[in-house]
């Protein structure tokens, strides 16, 4: 089998997924763009392996996304092949799909995530009109198939796959021990007693004011990590109007190091004002970590059960994030039964099993 992928860049998460599907057909990925110029170094290393990369000469429009008419030839070369869209709605991908219906070119929708509009106005309409014709979409997620369906799709067009940032190997087989857990808290130099850890980039969307403002509320012997950046000054004031205690915030991380974070810590918040998906739930509960996060964040939608493996919040609700920081860090118990949830749950996310759902899909289309 022959694969045309086609994406905005080449995220690290989607270079090892397509190292794993290239071990089970002959890949080619084109991208719009190199790199994300928002992100930090890790997304500017391509550890390429299993797979052809071509990345396109075109017009950049913003971080992550350019306008490039090369894409056209590409999918030429490959029009009787198994051509994946992974980028429906960037420049290049729009381009994709216009150059696939006039020529009547099968092709495939893949999404790592959205929220669907009302499906009103031209741009929404648009919007069906590009999407209503794939072959096949593939989804990560039920919120997805909600996203696809408003788009044209129909049920049994959809197929479903694992949307994972990990190999099987990363996943723990069992909850970090006391033993182990201090062991992480010295090598790092964390001396709290109940350690909260939040990652993400130190931007609007992410709503760490919020968390910073729930943070409030928590005992003590508590210590709050955000790994992402350099502290905005908003989040510098919070901390110092609030007279915030054990308040960290560490720059971006290797995903080594950030484990032991993980490991080190009890309670994994995501105060998110919108994320479609949100792959640090996904490690943060590869490494037994109860989650919290908003309705906003696809990640937690698909992958919480809210009381189970953690919680899900209103967005921007101050008062709710800092009730259930509040519960978790009292209650062991609670926290223990989470955690062993969490790594049951994120068992079969991996980049083995998301290669091998999408290339079974492909098979049978």
């Amino acid at each position: 089998m022959k694969i045309l992928f086609i994406a905005n860049i080449p995220s690290p998460y989607n270079v090892e997924y397509l190292n794993e599907l290239g071990k089970l057909a002959e890949v080619t990925a084109v991208f719009e763009m190199g790199s994300a110029t928002d992100r930090d170094n890790s997304w500017k290393t391509l550890n390429v392996k299993n797979f052809s990369c071509i990345i396109l000469n075109g017009i950049k429009f913003s971080a992550e996304t350019a306008l490039s008419l090369q894409v056209k030839k590409h999918i030429k070369k490959f029009r009787k092949e198994k051509i994946i869209i992974g980028n429906p709605t960037t420049p290049t991908g729009i381009i994709a799909i216009l150059y696939c219906k006039k020529h009547k070119i099968p092709y495939i929708l893949q999404s790592e995530g959205g929220f669907q509009g009302s499906g009103k106005g031209v741009k929404e309409k648009f919007k069906k009109y590009l999407m209503k014709d794939a072959i096949l979409y593939l989804s990560g997620m039920k919120i997805e198939n909600e996203y696809f369906l408003r788009y044209g799709a129909t049920p049994r067009k959809i197929a479903h796959f694992p949307f994972t940032s990990f190999y099987a190997s990363d996943i723990r087989q069992d909850i970090v021990s006391v033993e182990e857990k201090a062991n992480y808290r010295k090598e790092l130099g964390i001396y709290e007693e109940i350690v909260f850890i939040s990652v993400g980039q130190f931007i609007y969307r992410k709503a760490f004011d919020i968390l910073l403002k729930a943070y409030k509320g928590m005992p003590n012997n508590a210590g709050l990590y955000i790994i992402g950046g350099t502290p905005t000054e908003e989040y510098l004031k919070i901390v110092s109007n609030l007279n915030l205690k054990n308040v960290h915030f560490l720059n971006f991380m290797d995903k080594k190091t950030l484990k032991k974070y993980y490991c080190a810590s009890d309670i994994f918040v995501l105060p998110t004002r919108e994320d479609t998906w949100g792959l640090v739930v996904n490690e943060a509960m590869a490494c037994g970590l109860p989650v919290i996060t908003t309705d906003r964040c696809i990640a937690g939608i698909s992958l919480i059960n809210d009381g189970e493996n953690g919680y899900i919040v209103p967005v921007n609700n101050v008062s709710a994030l800092q009730e259930k920081m509040e519960l978790l860090a009292n209650n062991n118990e609670l926290k223990m039964s989470m955690s062993k949830n969490n790594i049951e749950k994120i068992s079969s996310y991996s980049y083995e099993e998301m290669a091998k759902a999408i290339y079974n899909a492909l098979k049978e289309n």
